[in-house]
């Protein structure tokens, strides 16, 4: 009785684990940036090369256009848009929104990193980076997908070796994501691409250049499918040593 309920409630976790971790890998809203050029204030050098101060009066256009961005594992796609537009979010959410919305392939094309931004040697470094982030998210995901199946054809009961290498996968999988978010997380918070980045956005294209970076719904699902898939994984181990004490 004790291992159908072990059972039971270590296949819910494993569903679970299932279903996040699928949804993190497969919409690509892990980053979540907005960048804009404010106008510039008092005592910057205005249109010509002038130098604005106190009292004068510059006629310019309204800067209130905002570049925004996401990205995943699959795409990183950008379009352009109002700061005053009430529907920006609705459009941000909706891939299909706007028509200008331009995507790419994201594998191998960390943000913020470019050949324009950064030299050759960083370009390279962040390459290899974002490479090994890719893989151990593969790994993790293909881990907890063939856990699940094997998982499956260990039910009732029938070999504990199934769920012993069912939970071992389970658990394999959670310790490669695991990575993938604190590399992720390293990337944006610790390493100074981010920040060379925007050095060389303002001074190359506006020198009030702003760029706004938060985690969206999809980094957000990351530790939820983390925490069942470490969870499942020790209880199917559980299960599985216990059905082999009682074969004994």
């Amino acid at each position: 009785m004790k291992l159908r309920v072990a059972l039971f409630f270590a296949g819910l976790f494993g569903a679970l684990a299932a279903v996040f971790i699928l949804l993190s890998f497969g919409t690509d809203y892990w980053l979540l940036a907005s960048e804009s050029c404010h106008p510039n204030p008092e005592g910057t050098v205005g249109p010509g090369g002038v130098t604005i101060e106190r009292g004068d009066v510059l006629v310019q256009e309204d800067h209130k256009d905002v570049t925004l961005y996401h990205e995943g594992f699959f795409w990183k796609c950008s379009f352009g848009g109002n700061m005053e537009d009430d529907d920006l979010l609705w459009k941000l959410w909706f891939t299909n929104q706007p028509n200008s919305k331009v995507c790419m392939h994201a594998y191998l094309f960390p943000f913020p990193v470019s050949h324009q931004t950064h030299n050759a040697t960083e370009y390279d470094s962040a390459i290899i980076y974002r490479g090994f982030w890719s893989i151990f998210m593969l790994i993790g995901v293909a881990a907890v997908v063939l856990g699940g199946f094997v998982i499956i054809c260990a039910a009732p009961f029938a070999s504990y070796r199934l769920y012993k290498a069912g939970g071992s996968l389970f658990l394999t999988s959670g310790i490669f994501l695991l990575c993938v978010v604190v590399m992720y997380v390293l990337w944006l918070q610790v390493l100074d691409v981010v920040e060379v980045y925007i050095d060389h956005q303002r001074s190359t294209l506006c020198p009030n250049f702003q760029l706004s970076i938060s985690y969206g719904l999809s980094f957000m699902f990351a530790p939820i499918g983390i925490f069942f898939c470490l969870l499942s994984g020790l209880l199917f181990l559980l299960i599985g040593n216990s059905i082999k004490l009682e074969c004994h």
